[in-house]
């Protein structure tokens, strides 16, 4: 058995549950949630060699392994039908080289969405265009034919990404930034992957209600000062709380305000 220890919010672990989803064998994987509010377990440390960051995937006979695209290429071949990555040698490069791009624009809305210092904010925003500019002009040379993807279908390259397009939901509502009107072709990538039935896993009010401490600066279970519990904790339920002021760069709310007590 495949055992995956993952957040159920987490970008990087959704990689994995839209893969499975893609080849309909969600349930060869079994997914164990790590609450991140709480000390690692000792058994989840050992896996990851001390380290805190998820997902990490236990393989019945053989160990741990960890980071998302080896997660990724290793269900890719344990379960080969139907085949998400592409077979073909160039198309498979040319996916590869679209993913050399997904840290620097994951960085680029992380900094954004977690920057505290008013002062920096344009020049994040700067940031944040052109890595969105660098993936608009990727796909206009590389994608082919006229639907929305890199190739014909949703595939490798949309698996990687979308779950951080789900995530920068954070920008239009903390920050008031997306994607810049003149950039049409990777508006129209974005849009098309968060609307396909594989990755409904989330939804952009569970992103913007759990993740307020990243806009206040604070990330995987860490405390903005004054609160005592985190956004990330599975109760009170995240439809059940209010939604988040706006407003980053103001004093933070509670907890009561938040409505995690």
């Amino acid at each position: 058995m495949i055992n995956v220890h993952h957040i159920p919010i987490c970008p990087f672990c959704q990689r994995l549950e839209i893969l499975l989803e893609l080849k309909e064998r969600r349930d060869a994987v079994r997914f164990e949630v790590v609450d991140i509010t709480r000390p690692r377990e000792p058994h989840i440390l050992a896996l990851t060699s001390g380290s805190t960051a998820l997902p990490v995937m236990e393989v019945e006979g053989h160990g741990a392994l960890k980071e998302s695209l080896v997660l990724m290429r290793f269900l890719e071949d344990r379960f080969p039908e139907p085949p998400v990555r592409r077979e073909a040698p160039f198309e498979r490069a040319v996916e590869e080289l679209l993913l050399t791009l997904c840290d620097p624009f994951i960085g680029a809305g992380y900094r954004l969405v977690m920057n505290q210092d008013a002062s920096r904010r344009d020049a994040l925003i700067d940031g944040w265009n052109a890595s969105l500019k660098a993936l608009d002009e990727f796909l206009r040379e590389r994608a082919v034919g006229e639907g929305p993807w890199l190739f014909e279908r949703f595939g490798w390259a949309e698996v990687a990404f979308t779950p951080f397009f789900q995530r920068f939901a954070m920008l239009p509502y903390y920050e008031g930034v997306g994607v810049p009107d003149e950039l049409t072709r990777v508006r129209a990538w974005w849009d098309a992957c968060v609307a396909h039935p594989a990755v409904q896993q989330t939804s952009n009010e569970e992103v913007i209600k759990l993740y307020y401490d990243y806009a206040r600066g604070k990330g995987n279970g860490a405390l903005p000062e004054g609160r005592e519990r985190s956004t990330f904790a599975f109760e009170p339920h995240w439809r059940d709380r209010p939604w988040p002021p706006q407003d980053k760069y103001a004093p933070g709310a509670s907890d009561a305000a938040l409505g995690l007590v």
